[in-house]
């Protein structure tokens, strides 16, 4: 794969950026925007880019950085799912208090927005506290978003509990978008003003890139991955009134920019440095891009990749119409058609030859994978393994130089998998799956010396792309993302089933 982005040179300009920040105030409540870990829209579309930087550079100023995590309670009322985990908001904010401990940084507290004695909210509460976490509840702000004078006022702001802090920037993060993030930094400000300190506003941002053209792939594929929740990129009208340069950022944040700057001069009492959302920003993407080619043909794949995600969901019922007919309109726009996807062409080509050759068979499901020296393996649904499995295990033969009849499970350890599955646990679908497979295999790798060394090949596996031919369930979506194999699929499920395509 062709590296076009310098990791540790954008680490070292937006360190430089926030700790800039943070030296002309008492505090700076940094928010910050997308992923904090496992960033790996931006590592896709920014090829060199490491999808623990945010943290990684959080782990480099951890002297002066502690963390408070927000979470929204409607989302952990409702069980909402975040897609790439497959986890709801509630246990994706414990995984996060893990994940940030293992980097050594300090974990203030989480805060729950929006509160409003919802039962699953406070079951949820419960467990934090008796883990020892402090908890802090905030309702909805009395007022918002149009009366200034009763949200920065005892009766607004006021009402929420002041978060004691120790470090001069403090994150405050969430497990996704309306965690309630701007709102936390705005009550802290107006309680750190009370108290007769200097406090500052920022947010960490990654996409848009501001300095960037609005029509550059990286940022149409931000508007792909947004297209959920209508985003849109625009010119800054702020910015180019205030210094006559073009500066590209997107609706929502243009859009609550007066009400939020005049809600900072409230908080404050004084003109507000900032003349534009894009100040508020610390982003710094733009300067760790050393080819720009290659950075723009990984976001053209990202924006295709895009595209197939919104059809499956469309097809599950998480999303309209609509989304996927605004995904569709940018594929158009960027002149791309989903066979500009390599694996793409050959999964379905693979898919015609055995409907020709198989008379009879339950699932048609092929997979085309490429790995990272440009070959294209292929696999397909059996009656023991399912395409994810077959085309994996072929592939590591291709990299281990195995021939591809020799068969790297024994039949001693597949045959009382299956059987457990039909007759044990009474499987409506009894093939094997691939973390099944994976498992059967690093049981034969134990005293097989060919299973040991096509097993040594699953980590250059990594960076692959793949398409599957049906929706993915979602044990083997999760596999490939472990394996870092970026996989689409067609919006079409494998069988009638309701229940068990799932």
């Amino acid at each position: 794969m062709k590296i076009g982005f310098d990791h540790t040179k954008y680490i070292s300009e937006q360190s430089k950026f926030i700790l800039e920040r943070v030296n002309k105030c008492d505090k700076l409540y940094l928010e910050f925007g997308g992923k904090l870990l496992f960033d790996l829209h931006a590592k896709r579309v920014l090829p060199g880019f490491d999808e623990n930087a945010k943290i990684k550079l959080l782990h480099s100023l951890k002297e002066k950085v502690e963390v408070i995590i927000c979470v929204y309670s409607g989302d952990i009322e409702r069980n909402k799912i975040r897609g790439d985990f497959g986890i709801t908001y509630d246990m994706d904010v414990m995984r996060l208090i893990d994940d940030l401990r293992e980097y050594d940084l300090l974990v203030n507290s989480v805060v729950i927005t929006r509160y409003d004695d919802q039962p699953s909210t406070n079951v949820f509460i419960n467990k934090l506290v008796n883990r020892n976490i402090k908890v802090y509840k905030h309702r909805a702000t009395t007022g918002y978003p149009n009366d200034i004078e009763t949200i920065v006022s005892e009766n607004g702001y006021g009402k929420n509990p002041y978060i004691e802090t120790s470090k001069p920037i403090v994150v405050v993060t969430g497990p996704g978008p309306g965690s309630g993030k701007l709102a936390t930094c705005l009550s802290q400000l107006y309680h750190e003003s009370k108290l007769g300190n200097i406090p500052e506003y920022s947010k960490f941002e990654t996409f848009p890139v501001w300095n960037l053209p609005l029509k550059h792939p990286i940022n149409t594929a931000y508007e792909a991955a947004t297209v959920d929740l209508r985003d849109v990129n625009m010119i800054d009208p702020f910015h180019l009134e205030a210094y006559g340069e073009i500066a590209i950022n997107y609706n929502r944040d243009i859009e609550a920019f007066p009400l939020l700057r005049r809600i900072i001069e409230k908080i404050t009492g004084k003109e507000s440095n900032y003349k534009s959302p894009t100040d508020m920003g610390v982003n710094r993407v733009k300067f760790g891009i050393f080819d720009d080619e290659v950075v723009k043909q990984a976001s053209k794949q990202e924006i295709i990749r895009r595209y197939f995600k919104t059809a499956c969901e469309v097809t599950k019922g998480y999303l309209d119409e609509e989304t996927l007919e605004l995904s569709n309109s940018i594929l158009i726009n960027n002149n791309l058609k989903i066979e500009d996807r390599k694996v793409v062409a050959s999964a379905k080509e693979y898919m015609d030859i055995i409907r020709n050759e198989v008379s009879k068979c339950d699932i048609y499901s092929t997979l085309a994978i490429e790995l990272p020296d440009g070959e294209i393996i292929r696999g397909r649904h059996s009656n023991i393994m399912d395409a994810p499995s077959s085309t994996i295990l072929n592939a590591i033969k291709y990299l281990a130089k195995l021939d591809d009849s020799i068969h790297l499970i024994s039949p001693t350890v597949l045959e009382p998998m299956l059987k457990l599955k039909s007759e044990i646990f009474k499987s409506k679908n009894s093939t094997l799956v691939l973390e099944e497979i994976l498992l059967a295999l690093s049981i034969c790798a134990a005293t097989d010396s060919v299973a040991s060394k096509a097993l040594e090949q699953l980590s250059f596996l990594k960076g692959s792309q793949a398409h599957c031919t049906t929706i993915l369930s979602k044990n083997d979506d999760q596999t490939f993302r472990k394996l870092g194999i970026d996989i689409t699929s067609d919006p079409i499920f494998p069988t009638e089933n309701l229940y068990y395509n799932e």
